[in-house]
């Protein structure tokens, strides 16, 4: 768990099959054994029983880590050739914000980096000239659901379809740039989800680290997060929406993105938008 696997360009379609991935593949042979074994020989039944229940656990907790590749492809780290450009990515959740994004825009600027933003999307139909506003000062705005569901997780492939799909389509009619990556709520999901991004050609996105900046408001201790073993090729996670608060009251995320910028340009890492830090 936790490996990255690696990525089709943006530009690249989905093909006409899912490929099953090898765990989901051995979770189906194990049920046909245990309910065979069950089912064939004498005084097996409670064992086979135990053995269902313990790869549904495991499935189960596959999904709760939000970095495991076992339920289908997920990105935590760029690819080689980004390491080679000295490059990182810094992804900014659950936005826009009217008061902390624009503020976030000129951070960027001032300092010369690109983020991506994985925006909900009906936080755009509330704030579509700010959204526009992202794309046209140079970022990224990907797909991070349409309303952002504490349920996410639990939902099954309609489900999922429906959340998505119009998340698609929303960001796709406003920023006028349709999203290739995906973020579940907290990084959580279940073995469904993979067959729906697939469809709709998206791949699943999570990081490398996160500095759990929508509950510690302590700009120090979320940048020691961020900066641990920091390098090239990090995907890094942090709010522009449900952004901690400082003792002062100040969006966390707008004192932390200065140390961020400081600690890049020390180690000659350069942060650019996801898709430009996927290509090969």
């Amino acid at each position: 768990m936790g490996k990255s696997r690696a990525m089709p360009s943006a530009s690249a379609a989905p093909s006409e099959s899912w490929p099953w991935p090898l765990a989901i593949r051995a979770s189906a042979a194990w049920h046909v054994a245990a309910i065979g074994a069950g089912a064939l020989v004498p005084g097996a039944m409670p064992w086979a029983i135990g053995a269902i229940v313990l790869n549904h656990a495991l499935i189960t907790g596959a999904g709760l880590t939000p970095r495991s590749s076992l339920l289908g492809p997920n990105v935590t780290r760029l690819p080689a050739a980004a390491g080679a450009r000295r490059q990182v990515a810094i992804t900014i959740d659950d936005g826009p914000d009217p008061e902390v994004t624009p503020r976030v825009l000129d951070l960027l600027d001032a300092h010369g980096q690109r983020a991506t933003f994985f925006c909900i999307a009906e936080r755009v139909l509330a704030h579509p000239a700010l959204a526009r506003e992202i794309v046209a000062r140079g970022h990224s705005i990907q797909n991070h659901t349409a309303r952002h569901r504490h349920n996410f997780s639990f939902l099954g492939p309609r489900g999922f379809a429906s959340e998505i799909a119009r998340a698609q389509d929303i960001l796709a009619d406003t920023t006028g740039q349709r999203p290739t990556c995906f973020r579940a709520p907290a990084g959580l999901r279940n073995p469904f989800l993979e067959p729906v991004l697939h469809r709709l050609g998206l791949s699943l996105v999570s990081w490398t680290r996160r500095g759990f900046d929508t509950r510690e408001g302590d700009p120090a201790k979320v940048m020691a997060r961020l900066d641990r073993k920091l390098q090239a090729r990090d995907i890094l996670l942090l709010h522009d929406g449900n952004a901690a608060r400082t003792p002062l009251g100040n969006p966390v995320l707008l004192e932390v993105l200065p140390l961020l910028f400081e600690r890049l340009r020390a180690e000659r890492l350069h942060a650019v938008t996801l898709p430009e830090g996927l290509e090969p």
